[in-house]
């Protein structure tokens, strides 16, 4: 995704760097931690930084009002579609202590309507929510003492993720209620950490809390077993049956994804590999792009300034992110709704080195983090304005346009990956509802990537939305009006 902006800790905001809103089918993810990339402290000041701050370190950032106009949201916020009535549910470990200050801020930055839940927000009828569930309890998200550990249980490394998930959500689906779901454990390799996280999904499900779940976060698929996998995911198939729609991330490591063992230092699983939930048929796993349009305004491409990946690819308004998770599962086999793609599109159906089942399975479109100031050790982080890359963007931001188009439609669309991919197999549809990304390649070591292509393809899947008219098209083609 593009490089955005988000507020961490104390009464300051963080800037993010992402990859854009792809659309994926499935994807692969870097395990044991949250799916952000590319986190950099910039700066302390109470206002966010300046683009000329972001260019200095070779980034592009991008505002809520950018990201809007660069996928073309705001004639639907003109027409009142904001998500107003509808509740997005973000999915974290351990939360954070500072989420509900650090939404203030971000909001009051950005002219951002404010919710009730805000720190200092003064709540008045018909406001929309800023909640925080802790189902199963949750220990505070403070900084652990040294220790010899592998670091997926730091509690405190979360609150990036947590202020990234809810401010994004919200920058999209402006009048969205948020519930911010917290678990006690870290979603780790395999089955550890997940039964709580599923856990936490059943009763939100259950007691229909949310309109769509976003999760930034996955687990190698290799990881699970098939028995273990099936046994975790009755939640999404009760989501789906409830007409909740769910949304995962495809992770930050390209096809290059790592396996549960050594423990501290992990092998990289030796095939181009997926990550789940992403993976899963009953998601919609969602990817990154870099977003080469004017970061002030959004409106138009941009080939001068930095990032160098946007002045390689000229004249392109998105470039496939190599860290961006993709390529085909090794447990689910291809669904129906992927049997029809846009005209050009490619499609493999297998991993070059994988165990089987290993033809025609699922299509999925995950970033190595890179050092900087900030979550070394502070409490949680340094105070100030962060920029970071990942697909962890993504999946709030799509969690938003689904709210949007749950408001349009009335009710609930829930599960939307058939009606996405009816509408990409129609060239016209298909033409006017997504930009396609046909440049860039998701392979980041001596493990095979895929390279975008004309229509769906492993890296970009159907490509980012077009959202004025993607989203009536999609209310459309699930409820029939």
């Amino acid at each position: 995704m593009p490089s955005v902006f988000f507020l961490r800790r104390g009464a300051t905001t963080c800037m993010i760097v992402t990859a854009a809103l792809a659309l994926t089918t499935a994807s692969p993810v870097l395990a044991q931690q949250p799916a952000v990339a590319e986190w950099q402290f910039l700066e302390s000041s109470t206002t966010p930084p300046t683009e000329s701050a972001c260019y200095a370190v070779g980034i592009r950032c991008f505002t809520p009002q950018a990201m809007q106009n660069a996928y073309n949201i705001p004639p639907l916020y003109t027409q009142g579609f904001t998500g107003k009535g509808k509740t997005i549910a973000v999915i974290d470990s351990f939360g954070s202590s500072t989420i509900a200050n650090d939404l203030n801020v971000f909001s009051t930055a950005f002219g951002l309507p404010h919710l009730c839940g805000e720190a200092g927000v003064t709540c008045s009828p018909g406001m929309p929510t800023f909640r925080i569930l802790q189902v199963q309890g949750s220990p505070p998200p403070n900084p652990p003492p040294p220790n010899q550990g592998t670091g997926r249980e730091n509690h405190n490394l979360w609150a990036i993720e947590v202020s990234l998930d809810v401010e994004w959500a919200h920058a999209i689906a402006p009048q969205a209620n948020i519930l911010l779901v917290t678990t006690p454990t870290a979603e780790t390799q395999g089955v550890q950490g997940f039964p709580q996280m599923m856990n936490a999904i059943q009763y939100v499900v259950d007691n229909h809390l949310a309109d769509v779940i976003s999760m930034s976060l996955g687990s190698t698929e290799g990881n699970f077993s098939s028995a273990s996998l099936m046994g975790l995911r009755g939640a999404f198939v009760d989501a789906q049956a409830n007409h909740i729609t769910v949304i995962a991330s495809t992770g930050d490591s390209g096809t290059s994804n790592a396996g549960k063992t050594p423990v501290k230092n992990p092998r990289v699983v030796p095939y181009p590999s997926v990550g789940w939930p992403a993976s899963d048929p009953l998601v919609t796993g969602v990817g990154g792009t870099r977003l080469c349009m004017d970061a002030t305004t959004g409106l138009m491409v941009d080939n001068t300034s930095p990032p160098t990946v946007c002045q390689v690819f000229l004249g392109q308004r998105e470039v496939g992110w190599p860290f961006s998770g993709g390529g085909y599962s090794i447990l689910f086999a291809r669904p129906a709704f992927q049997t029809t793609l846009p005209p050009g599109s490619t499609y493999v159906g297998s991993s070059v080195g994988a165990p089987g089942p290993n033809s025609n399975m699922r299509g999925v479109p995950a970033a190595t983090t890179s050092s900087g100031t900030g979550c070394g050790g502070a409490d949680p982080c340094s105070i100030g304005w962060y920029v970071v890359g990942g697909t962890s963007c993504s999946a709030p931001q799509w969690a938003g346009l689904i709210a949007i188009a749950d408001q349009m439609a009335g009710s609930d669309l829930g599960y939307i990956n058939p009606a996405l991919y009816a509408i990409a197999a129609d060239p016209s549809k298909y033409a006017h509802d997504f930009f396609d990304v046909t440049v860039g390649s998701n392979q980041v070591s001596s493990i095979p990537g895929y390279p975008a292509s004309p229509g769906w393809d492993a890296i970009t899947g159907l490509g980012s939305p077009n959202a004025m008219n993607l989203l009536p098209d999609l209310v459309q083609a699930v409820s029939g009006h």
